[in-house]
């Protein structure tokens, strides 16, 4: 009091909190949830950045003997050789015909069914249809690949059944032009009840009273889904839409390698089983590392735009 009646100022220091002091008390604070990351991040870390360092053999002439650093740099050498070789052309198309069928007819599969669930009023059949749809999902790709074949063999059920009404057996496997509907197809039935999973979370988290006053406007279940479902899920199939975008190029060579043979090369074969081919079976590892990095940049590339694009029409981005 004497200090103000003086008229001097009394400055208050206030304490400081670092940054890093902020870390610290989070990290104690929240130790059992980065515990339970910390696999995850090993995981990613192991598996997904380390490798990165081997990238650079698809710019060398890669020999086991001389190791990473001891090969001599060729520069675009195989990059070239595979966009000039015979191959790059049918490996392309069969890449991206896949893809896309997949992209048309595979993703909004899981978004129409959950659609359909979300409307089914009884849960016991509810229920059953999501048990049945999930089944799938949780079987070996061995075992998936095998019943295909088996079902589309000469004598198969498939035959069988074509037989019943009269139609010549079909020898599915062997046809190229059927391959890439049987792995479409195939790909759809064993994901769609696990892929409709997000979506019905989704569903659920679209406030009811957004029905109600729809309903009072004089609105059917068909104009529901149109101007409330649809809008209320559409961020999520957004992100997701990127996200399959972002693995255009990425047609899994597991299912393809156990379905394919040489007679189904000219429509079956695709970019990741010619790199296990050059790479694994004929030890062409510059080469196969160049084929896989130009695929992976190029699916970069796709993840990018589309995000872009979907940032400036929807607003709705990964970033």
């Amino acid at each position: 009091m004497a200090d103000l009646a003086r008229g001097t100022d009394t400055q208050i220091t206030i304490p400081t909190t670092s940054r890093w002091d902020i870390i610290r008390k989070d990290l104690v604070k929240n130790r059992y949830i980065y515990i339970m990351l910390l696999p995850v991040i090993t995981y990613y870390i192991v598996f997904h950045y380390v490798p990165l360092y081997g990238a650079q053999i698809a710019f060398k002439n890669f020999t086991p003997s001389k190791g990473i650093w001891g090969s001599p740099w060729v520069g675009f050498k195989y990059f070239e050789e595979f966009f000039n070789s015979y191959y790059f052309e049918r490996l392309l198309r069969n890449t991206v015909l896949i893809s896309l069928y997949d992209l048309i007819f595979g993703f909004p599969a899981p978004i129409i069914l959950a659609l359909l669930l979300n409307e089914i009023k009884s849960n016991i059949f509810k229920r059953t249809v999501q048990t049945v749809t999930y089944l799938p999902h949780f079987i070996s790709l061995v075992v998936i690949c095998g019943m295909i074949i088996d079902f589309l063999a000469r004598d198969g059920l498939v035959n069988n059944i074509l037989n019943r009404f009269g139609i010549e057996s079909i020898p599915f496997m062997i046809k190229p032009e059927w391959f890439r509907t049987i792995y479409v197809a195939s790909n759809i039935w064993q994901g769609i009840g696990w892929g409709s999973i997000i979506y019905l979370a989704a569903l659920s988290n679209i406030d009811p009273q957004l029905y109600e006053a729809a309903t009072i406007d004089g609105a059917g279940r068909f104009r529901q889904v149109l101007h409330v479902t649809l809008p209320g899920i559409l961020p999520t199939v957004v992100i997701m839409l990127i996200l399959r975008l972002g693995q255009m190029l990425n047609v899994g060579s597991e299912k393809i390698l156990l379905l394919y043979n040489t007679s189904t090369y000219e429509t079956a074969d695709v970019i990741s089983t010619f790199v296990y081919r050059k790479g694994i079976l004929e030890a062409s590892y510059s080469y196969s590392t160049a084929i896989g990095l130009f695929n992976s940049v190029i699916n970069f590339a796709l993840l990018v735009i589309a995000n872009f694009i979907s940032r400036k029409a929807t607003e709705t981005s990964l970033w």
